[in-house]
């Protein structure tokens, strides 16, 4: 931990406070983020307001911890992208494209729901277009609810509370509890699978990428339209899927 204010050069106190951020892996409070960086009080509390005011943090549910927004998480995937394993990263998604013969995607979890960073599409002529920055919900999705059942129990309470599950096809889990209870069977097996849930005549399955800490990084996914395959066809190439998963795990984190 640094200590003193006079210690840490003015043009690097936000982006201690934003790496701070990413080491806790959650939604911390100033006095969180002093423990790692050790400025005076008031010094961390002006320089989280201006982060808030800027639009790079939110407030939490319980208004005492910050998050990043989406414009934080903006930079991170842009980053990556710009990062030397991103050409890799990307021969990934377009080998598990190739062998599963489907639309491949790496998604990760923002306020608006889950944000695709990166797509491989098929070669079919029947696609689903869901370009590179859209936005899907958290909980009809493969990707999404992949990402709610990684979170600890607290976090996926104050989730729940606020979703509106909105009903988008005729398999869309719209009771909380049965939400719950998918979730809890996702993070069991360590998949998760959409059927038909976002939209009519397509199925998906997901799987985790994480950090070293083994927290949610991203999720990498395909999906498919049911006139060309099956649910039960999808689950035969999962260890394609988990392979894929931790081939990019080893990219993103190889240092």
């Amino acid at each position: 931990m640094l200590s003193g204010d006079e210690r840490i050069p003015t043009n690097l106190r936000m982006l201690l406070i934003i790496e701070a951020m990413a080491k806790a892996g959650r939604p911390v409070t100033p006095t969180e983020i002093n423990a790692e960086i050790g400025l005076p009080k008031q010094t961390i509390h002006r320089l989280c307001t201006t982060l808030i005011e800027a639009g790079f943090l939110i407030r939490d549910v319980d208004a005492r911890r910050l998050r990043p927004t989406g414009r934080l998480r903006a930079i991170s995937s842009g980053l990556m992208a710009a990062s030397r394993s991103h050409a890799a990263q990307r021969k990934v998604l377009q080998t598990l494209s190739s062998s599963v013969g489907e639309t491949c995607n790496l998604v990760a979890a923002e306020e608006e729901g889950m944000f695709y960073i990166d797509r491989v599409e098929t070669q079919w002529p029947l696609r689903i277009q869901l370009p590179v920055g859209s936005h899907v919900p958290f909980h009809c999705t493969a990707s999404g609810k992949m990402f709610l059942a990684s979170l600890p129990d607290r976090q996926l309470s104050s989730m729940l509370a606020v979703l509106t599950l909105e009903a988008h096809a005729r398999n869309t889990i719209t009771d909380p509890v049965d939400l719950r209870r998918e979730l809890i069977e996702i993070r069991k097996r360590g998949y998760s699978v959409d059927n038909e849930e976002f939209m009519a005549g397509m199925i998906a399955l997901a799987a985790p990428i994480r950090d070293p800490g083994g927290r949610f990084h991203a999720a990498i996914a395909f999906h498919a339209p049911t006139q060309r395959m099956a649910l039960s066809e999808a689950m035969q190439h999962l260890d394609l899927l988990f392979d894929a998963a931790a081939r990019i795990e080893a990219l993103l984190f190889e240092d």
